[in-house]
């Protein structure tokens, strides 16, 4: 049986900190989103990347893995769009097996109206506490932690 590979006193710190990152920043995004624009941050994800596509359009799986969501939760996620109005589902003309994401006018009204919002939290909760070299190594990071093992 192998060793367990505890980590270093140094990890073990630096895994604390990017643990509290992973929960506060979202969390906060979350109650912007909430109480400005009465979305969940998926919901908005959701929107944004439907906006940001030719046509406003996309196959639910596309869908999925641009907004890292896994097929079920993003179902789940686009029905209550739809509930709403602002995202619609269509067949694919060519598969009718393929479900295809479609932003509505009014989804598309409801991103840009988030956006603002959305950005100057980010802004506010990230990059206004990085300089721009940080801003640089913080995005080779990600790079790095989102590489395939």
């Amino acid at each position: 049986m192998e060793e367990p590979r505890w980590l270093t006193e140094e990890q073990q710190a630096a895994w604390r900190r990017l643990v509290e990152v992973l929960v506060k920043v979202p969390a906060a995004l979350e109650a912007q989103l909430q109480r400005d624009a009465g979305l969940t941050h998926m919901g908005y994800l959701v929107l944004m990347t439907l906006s940001e596509h030719p046509e406003r359009r996309l196959p639910m799986s596309h869908l999925a893995r641009r907004a890292c969501a896994s097929l079920s939760r993003l179902s789940h996620v686009v029905a209550r769009l739809e509930e709403k109005g602002w995202v619609r589902r269509e067949r694919a003309a060519a598969d009718g097996r393929v479900q295809i994401a479609v932003l509505t006018d009014e989804g598309y009204a409801k991103v840009v109206a988030s956006a603002p919002g959305h950005a100057g939290t980010v802004q506010q909760l990230i990059f206004d506490r990085l300089t721009d070299a940080q801003v640089r190594q913080l995005t080779k990071l990600a790079e790095a932690l989102l590489e395939n093992p």
